[in-house]
Order: structure tokens, then C-alpha cells, then sequence
């Protein structure tokens, strides 16, 4: 299974579709630096990636890596009809046999005004609709036809689109127990942020025991609720510390922090810089 972490979602590159007789061969390619996309309408083929074998039949699709080796183990027995497509990231990706915690924030940002999320897609499945599939594959074939900023546009929305249909009809997009758990925790630690974090009350609520709510979260994003609570905290002071002039003191109360010295502590910690130092950096200069 492949995840991207998003935005940037992933982008389209290039595509078409190409039809082999049969001992027909793909070809042998060598980290072609985009990931492939193939969707097999009719026959099969047989491909590899650096020795693992992906055969692709009809009403089947794989993605091979950018960073890998592909070619075909045997040609074609039969006639082979298939669409292909190359997209690429300038986000973080990765592949795994599950679903990985992934990091919210961005520390490289004055604060974290964009909601991560990750996007799921498998690595090679049966499709229950792949004349819907095709339809669009067909769509984005015709766009490319066309030389246009709008047929650009068009084609990127589509491609998007075809990546979401992907992940529905294979079951990457159902959400485990234990998503749906840190989902939740992470939605009530955002609403009571200013509050004293209440492992007991946030555990009536979700109906759940803090520890189980912990190591779900710890699963799915990579931290405690305490360590969320604590980013989620900082990216608040930030937006205040850069968009207000209340003081730092009342900045540290009314994101929960409790104490000033406390709030400082943490604030540097995260940001290598300290709160009033932080302001500074995106405030105008007043011109002398």
C-alpha cells in the first residue's frame, strides 16, 4: 500500500493506452522517476518489480514505484489491451504493507494554517468498475489531446478524481477502528485545547480507556495525546503571536498552557526560537 501525505496531492504527468499482440513485451525501465499506473482492459500482463512479480489481468490495476525496476517476466499469451498513466509528488510518500502514522504539522511554517491528511492507495487490486475506470482514463487520454491551460486544469481535477475511485473501490479509503479512535481524540483535543488536558473525561467521552485512546493514537499520527495537545497548543500561540499584540503571558492562558514559563519552555522547544523572538520575525519593520 502506498501513502501520500497531502497536499501537495499527488499531480498527473503523462498517459495513453497501448495495445500488445500477443508475445508482445513491455519494456524494461530503470528508475523512471514517476510512479506508473497500469489498468488492464483486456488479457494480462506479466510484470516484475526488481523480482517481485505483479501480473496485471483484465479489470486489474498496479502501481510500479519511481524508484525501482520493472519489466515483463513473459510475453503476452494473448492479445493485451491496456491505459497507463505517470503521476508524481513533491510531497512525502511511502510504501507499506499498512497504514503509517504520519506527522500533522510543519515546523518550517510560521504556523499550520494547512490540515494534513494521508491518502491511501494499494499497490495492485481487482476493480468492481473498471468500465468507470476506462471512462475516465478515455477522458484524460482526450484532454491531452488539447494544449490548453483549461484542459491542464480539467486534467489534474479528473486525475484526482480517478485516484479517489481507485481508493474507494479497492477498500484503501475504509478507516480502521483504530483510525476512526485517534480521529476522535484528535477532534476533542482540538475543541478543549484551552483546557486542562482530563485523560478520564476525554476517555467518557470517546467511551474508551486512555490507554487504548493513547496507543491508537500513537498508531495513527505518531504521538500521545499529550504530545498532539502540545502541537496543536504551539500552532495556536503561533497564529496569535503573528496576527494580535496581546501579550505573551495572556498568549500562554488562553492556549492552555497554564504557566508562562511552562509555555516558553514548550514554545522553544518546538520552534528553536522564543515566543517574543518568533513575533519579531513576521512583524513589519516600522521604517525609520
Amino acid at each position: 500500500m502506498f501513502q501520500f501525505i497531502c497536499p501537495p496531492m499527488p499531480h498527473y504527468i503523462d498517459g495513453g493506452e497501448d495495445t500488445y499482440p500477443v508475445q508482445g513485451k513491455h519494456a524494461d525501465r530503470s528508475r523512471i522517476g514517476v510512479f506508473d499506473l497500469i489498468f488492464v482492459t483486456r488479457g494480462c500482463l506479466y510484470m516484475e518489480e526488481e523480482e517481485i512479480p505483479l501480473p496485471i489481468s483484465a479489470g486489474q490495476f498496479a502501481i510500479l514505484r519511481p524508484d525501482r525496476s520493472h519489466r515483463s517476466t513473459m510475453p503476452c499469451s494473448e492479445e493485451t489491451h491496456f491505459y497507463w498513466l505517470h503521476f508524481q509528488t513533491v510531497g512525502e510518500w511511502s510504501e507499506s504493507q499498512e497504514k503509517l502514522p504520519f506527522a500533522l504539522a510543519r515546523q518550517s511554517q510560521p504556523y499550520a494554517h494547512i490540515e494534513y491528511f494521508p491518502f491511501h492507495l494499494p499497490r495492485h487490486r481487482s476493480l468492481q468498475s473498471p468500465q468507470a475506470i476506462e471512462a475516465q482514463m478515455r477522458e484524460l487520454h482526450r484532454l491531452r489531446e488539447q494544449p490548453s491551460a483549461h484542459s491542464r486544469w480539467k486534467q489534474q481535477q479528473l486525475f484526482h478524481e480517478l485516484l479517489q475511485q481507485l481508493q474507494e473501490e479497492s477498500g484503501a479509503a475504509a478507516d480502521s477502528p483504530q483510525l476512526q479512535i485517534a480521529e476522535a481524540a484528535a477532534l476533542y483535543l482540538r475543541r478543549h485545547y484551552q483546557d486542562p488536558l482530563k485523560y478520564k473525561q476525554m476517555a467518557e467521552e470517546l467511551h474508551f480507556h486512555p490507554n487504548y485512546i493513547a496507543i491508537c493514537m500513537k498508531k495513527t499520527f505518531g504521538c500521545t495525546p499529550l504530545e498532539y495537545l502540545t502541537s496543536h497548543r504551539i500552532e495556536q500561540a503561533k497564529r496569535l503571536l503573528i496576527h494580535t499584540d496581546e501579550p505573551v503571558g495572556k498568549i500562554a492562558e488562553d492556549t492552555g498552557f497554564g504557566s508562562f514559563p511552562y509555555f516558553v519552555r514548550c514554545f522553544t522547544k518546538h520552534t528553536n526560537t522564543k515566543p517574543k523572538a518568533f513575533r519579531m520575525q513576521y512583524r513589519s519593520k516600522k521604517p525609520e
